[in-house]
């Protein structure tokens, strides 16, 4: 019997970077290990009540179970447009601006489809690593080239934009909050990348995901804040923001042309927020208390961890937004302290080369787990730290 076929970049891409993540965890509790996990950025916090009672409430409402249309419900389009205005003053228009999501992760893996032009030249996507590995693998499945910019603590975790073969580009992708340093970006860098892309023809992509998340100075800026958005989207989503990562709930929102394009795409793939998860979700954007508290929880594991880990050798190397601590390790061979982290302390964090070869040296820890289990943490690391001495 003849082998069956498949798509040969499948193979070429090899295992999801966190797959191997969940094996060593695997691994670990095989052997009895305690874990306290920050090695995947998946948010722990409860849904807010009000949330989870809204969208019970929609689902008794929905008597009868209809397919939800690629646009997506006017309200809740209407509520992501005032957030919008609200959080960073831009005038979307509801109707042409914006189009729900399941979640973030969708949108960016399936974007390269609708920009990418495999025979007629712009067939090049440009992605930031270390990063996360969707943009890319979303390009290569469209039958794109992929050019990774990287980012180093030199430039602020800001890429070169030099360094991309403009001719070819069909979507330069920036992600900031970024995961995994944790770096902002200045709204003049935004600006320059548009234009740049407007001169080329190439498509903005900021994947704005962590964009509610910070610790320091001011509030993270926005490509929706850029005074002109042709050819610009920024993609958001409330798995961070509002602690509902399973609801899968985000949006597009940006220049209306992409967005008829992706109106266009998108029944064909069949990626459109059940309508009792829509309803959730508008009520959600419209409420900015609920963040506060989450912000601020976040803020109290990053204060209970982070001095720990600065005690057990690591260096904050990263930014002060996401929920992300990027560090640099001591000796500089990020996987081998991951492992020693695992296998002494079942303290799980990321190495940082799983997320790109420009990685290596550092590991990367999501501040998912309770107050509590980061408390726990913190107190194996300074035991491990008393007992290796200065």
């Amino acid at each position: 019997m003849s082998p069956t076929s498949r798509n040969p970049v499948l193979d070429a891409l090899g295992t999801y970077p966190f797959v191997r993540l969940t094996q060593a965890k695997t691994a670990a509790q095989q052997r009895g290990a305690h874990l306290i996990d920050f090695g995947i950025g998946e948010p722990r916090e409860e849904t807010p009540s009000f949330i989870v009672q809204e969208l019970v409430r929609a689902v008794q409402a929905e008597r009868v179970s209809l397919y939800p249309t690629a646009e997506g419900l006017p309200e809740l389009r209407e509520a992501i447009a005032a957030w919008a205005k609200r959080r960073f003053g831009a005038d979307l228009d509801p109707a042409s601006e914006v189009i729900p999501t399941l979640g973030s992760k969708e949108a960016v893996f399936h974007l390269a489809n609708v920009i990418v032009d495999r025979h007629g030249g712009r067939n090049l996507i440009a992605a930031t690593t270390p990063g996360y590995p969707v943009p890319a693998r979303g390009g290569a499945f469209a039958g794109a080239d992929v050019v990774e910019l990287e980012l180093t603590a030199e430039r602020d975790w800001l890429p070169d934009l030099d360094a991309i073969d403009w001719d070819r580009l069909a979507i330069l992708w920036l992600n900031y909050p970024n995961n995994p340093t944790g770096a902002t970006v200045p709204l003049a860098f935004l600006e320059d990348a548009a234009a740049r892309c407007r001169a080329a023809g190439a498509v903005l992509a900021s994947d704005e995901a962590y964009s509610e998340l910070w610790f320091d100075g001011d509030a993270p800026v926005s490509a929706l804040q850029l005074a002109d958005r042709t050819n610009v989207l920024a993609i958001n989503t409330l798995s961070k923001r509002s602690s509902m990562p399973g609801y899968r709930s985000g949006f597009v929102a940006g220049d209306p042309d992409l967005i008829a394009a992706l109106k266009r795409y998108r029944p064909s793939v069949g990626v459109a927020p059940q309508l009792f998860v829509q309803r959730a979700a508008a009520l959600a954007w419209r409420d900015e208390a609920h963040v506060e508290q989450v912000r601020e929880r976040y803020r109290r594991k990053r204060d209970v961890l982070l001095p720990a880990l600065e005690r057990a050798g690591l260096r904050l190397a990263g930014g002060d937004a996401s929920f992300f601590l990027w560090l640099a390790v001591p000796g500089g061979d990020d996987e081998a302290f991951a492992t020693a982290l695992l296998d002494e302390l079942d303290l799980v964090v990321a190495p940082g080369s799983y997320l790109g070869a420009a990685g290596a040296g550092y590991v990367r820890a999501a501040l998912v787990p309770t107050v509590e289990a980061c408390e726990e943490a913190a107190r194996r690391l300074d035991a491990r730290s008393a007992k290796l001495g200065p």
